[in-house]
């Protein structure tokens, strides 16, 4: 970890638990430009093992005794002040790195909720050991599976006149995208809202399928480093981001082929603005390279994402 970064620990302070609001005050402000390394924690009371072989983070147990509490189930650590970011402008997030922070993650099926719930109507938590040397966790019928952390909710805070919303519900500003592909070395860029952008991260993943269709994926606690970069004169609607390979767009809505179609705009846009190609064009690009892909059904709005290889325009 670069020793020369910020630090930000995840405490009863600094931590919020299941809300984004454009009034909560920023736990520290940082330049643009700077590296931040964050830690977060997740899972309820109840999702915590029994097993003393499970390593409990010692901030656990207290940030769910005092944080600071709203209508979703999320444990967030922030909000951060970059320093220049104005409303109109975007916030570029380089994820450049995701840690595993325990040896142990969960995963849950809520009666109600999911993908198919009238098939799955009872409550199960399972508890999953992470390796964390090797990167992987074991599964509770036998096998593993690698892990790919990456976290599910990474945002900015809402516009003002939203007020307070509930961290379940993915949106302009981000929050819970739930996107597996948004792992270190991509490079997320956010909508600015407010001053400062105020920057908010959590909800660990160790590994997820697109879809997430019980509800949950491998739940766990990570620490991610991140640069924050303010770009003036780049406006944005919705979230967008990019890979070593790929460019990324992402639509949000109750009605999945409405999430597809914001997708898809966003990336014919985009291609537009990278290759100067016409909407017809990028529009007929899209449909000969491009993939479009359910990035997760499970957040009340259903979120979908456009893939373009980057190879494509060059």
């Amino acid at each position: 970890m670069d020793n020369t970064a910020i630090k930000v620990a995840a405490t009863p302070q600094t931590v919020k638990w299941g809300f984004f609001d454009p009034s909560t005050p920023a736990i520290t402000s940082v330049a643009s430009g700077s590296e931040v390394v964050i830690d977060t924690v997740s899972g309820e009371p109840p999702h915590l093992p029994n097993d003393s072989t499970f390593e409990i983070l010692s901030e656990h147990r207290p940030i769910l005794e005092a944080a600071e509490r709203g209508q979703g189930p999320h444990l967030l650590t922030g909000p951060i002040h970059v320093e220049g970011a104005k409303p109109g402008d975007v916030l570029a997030v380089d994820i450049l790195d995701v840690i595993l922070r325990q040896n142990w993650g969960f995963n849950l099926i809520i009666p109600l909720l999911g993908t198919i719930p009238d098939d799955f109507p009872d409550f199960v938590l399972k508890i999953l050991p992470i390796d964390k040397q090797a990167k992987t966790v074991t599964l509770p019928w036998g096998g593993k599976l690698a892990l790919k952390p990456f976290f599910g909710v990474m945002g900015v805070a809402p516009p003002p006149n939203w007020g307070r919303i509930t961290s379940i519900v993915p949106r302009a500003m981000g929050g819970n995208m739930d996107n597996k592909e948004l792992v270190a070395g991509t490079k997320v860029y956010f909508p600015v809202f407010n001053e400062g952008a105020q920057f908010t991260v959590g909800d660990g993943h160790g590994v997820q399928g697109d879809g997430e269709v019980c509800i949950t994926a491998v739940e766990t606690a990570l620490t991610g480093r991140f640069k924050f970069t303010v770009l003036k004169g780049k406006e944005l609607t919705a979230p967008r981001a990019e890979t070593p390979t790929h460019y990324i767009t992402m639509g949000f809505d109750e009605d999945l082929d409405d999430a597809v179609r914001q997708a898809l705009r966003d990336m014919i846009t985009w291609i537009g603005e990278v290759r100067g190609l016409s909407k017809t064009d990028a529009y007929t690009l899209c449909s000969l390279a491009a993939d479009i892909r359910v990035t997760q059904m499970v957040n009340l709005a259903k979120g979908a994402h456009c893939m373009l290889p980057k190879s494509i325009l060059a």
